[in-house]
């Protein structure tokens, strides 16, 4: 399977989309080379602005240019996204609402060099708890692309995480993204695994092992981790006898509890849930090695499919 900089897209992604609005503006963090922004600064120079390492300074500043009509994207580490800026996302942008975009690039442990400083093990859980924030989380790089056009369109604060390394091409559905949507890419009555991000390509690699042992397990694309839709999530777990989620982030707080809090009494199958325990990340020599050691491998998603089950 081929695989492609979800980084890169973004950088393609945003270059089209100032084409199309001469109102969109880029601010970066001193990280334009490592979040492929600076593709748009080679194309729109007077629209990209560099506002250093002050990340809680170039939030507080797109909240400004979106009042005075511009369309900001943000973009830093996503550790550094959420963490150092969350009172000027959470006052200057989430309650007025203002239609500013925050990309979090290197989310979750794809940063798998620098360690636990670096790592955003809990910036999703953490935007997802902030009211009116929209959260996404792409599974490959054509879904970034994808998702570009449909944040552009929202009316609001959005939160858009981009992993590091290059993540197997997925097949894309028809039409164009829409968030709150659940996109499945795979059929099964057993089992349905919710996964998202990177865990989207480790759930299919899971469900073909199970497949050859007769386990029907449907991979379902939860690429908008807020808003979920209940509707969507009862009608895919219907007549399931299990039901799996699978996510790179910390599990308090995380997408496999809103699941299965919004599932609880309403649909009568197992819960289980892949997903790193109450830790930090740690350096490694790659990604994989990472996703191993943390419990996120297919492998895991598989073994967490029998014991629900069973």
């Amino acid at each position: 399977m081929s695989s492609s900089s979800l980084r890169r897209a973004y950088g393609e992604a945003l270059i089209e989309a100032g084409k199309l609005h001469p109102n969109l503006v880029v601010l970066e963090a001193d990280l334009g080379k490592s979040t492929m922004s600076y593709m748009f600064k080679e194309v729109f120079p007077e629209r990209f602005f560099e506002m250093g390492i002050a990340e809680q300074n170039m939030t507080s500043a797109a909240a400004g240019f979106a009042l005075a009509g511009k369309i900001p994207f943000t973009g830093t580490f996503a550790v550094f996204a959420a963490g150092r800026a969350y009172d000027q996302i959470r006052c200057s942008i989430a309650v007025p609402r203002a239609n500013v975009k925050i990309v979090g690039s290197s989310c979750g442990l794809s940063d798998f060099g620098d360690g636990k400083t670096h790592q955003s093990v809990e910036d999703a859980n953490i935007i997802r708890a902030i009211p009116h924030m929209v959260v996404l989380n792409p599974a490959d790089a054509a879904e970034v692309k994808r998702m570009i056009p449909a944040i552009i369109a929202y009316q609001g604060p959005v939160y858009l995480r981009i992993n590091r390394n290059d993540l197997p091409d997925l097949p894309a559905p028809k039409g164009s993204y829409k968030i709150g949507k659940i996109y499945p890419l795979s059929q099964g009555e057993d089992a349905a695994i919710f996964a998202t991000g990177v865990m989207v390509s480790k759930a299919l690699e899971a469900a073909e092992k199970l497949r050859g042992q007769g386990i029907g397990a449907q991979v379902l694309n939860v690429s908008t981790l807020k808003p979920l839709n209940k509707r969507e999530l009862l009608s895919y777990a219907a007549g399931k006898r299990a039901v799996i989620v699978a996510e790179e982030a910390v599990e308090t707080g995380g997408l496999g509890q809103a699941i299965i809090s919004a599932l609880a009494g309403e649909a009568p199958c197992r819960f289980a849930q892949v997903a790193i325990q109450d830790s930090f990340g740690t350096s490694a020599l790659n990604y994989q090695e990472l996703l191993d050691a943390y419990g996120l491998s297919s492998t895991h998603v598989y073994k967490a499919v029998l014991k629900a089950l069973k």
